[in-house]
């Protein structure tokens, strides 16, 4: 069973916040994307980070193929209570993907007023 300081260190190792994320992506610029995996259709998911690349967590495993194997993937679902980005990190990881967890979501970025798009 993990202990406390296991579980937090544990989960600081898989987590990015919005400002970690942009200090990665400016020190290793295009090995790393973004990827949006919340599970909506269009009239309820209406934006995305900016920048960012969608491919539902519910059809992740099928299309695997379309993202490179040699890149840090950071996955983001909608805010703390959502667990698609945790569910999409597993299939990357059991599949070969090296991958992180934006922490809070889209909701922790639009919190901050960082860059998204409308869809």
């Amino acid at each position: 069973m993990m202990n406390k300081l296991e579980y937090f260190n544990a989960k600081v190792e898989s987590t990015l916040s919005p400002m970690d994320y942009l200090k990665i992506k400016e020190l290793k610029g295009d090995n790393v994307i973004l990827l949006d995996v919340r599970n909506a259709p269009k009239h309820i998911k209406k934006d995305k980070i900016k920048d960012s690349l969608e491919l539902q967590q519910m059809d992740l495993i099928n299309n695997l193929k379309q993202l490179p194997k040699d890149k840090l993937i950071v996955v983001y679902c909608w805010e703390t209570w959502c667990n698609l980005g945790a569910k999409a990190c597993i299939t990357l990881l059991k599949n070969g993907y090296d991958c992180m967890e934006l922490a809070g979501g889209i909701a922790s970025w639009k919190t901050m007023g960082l860059p998204i798009e409308e869809l």
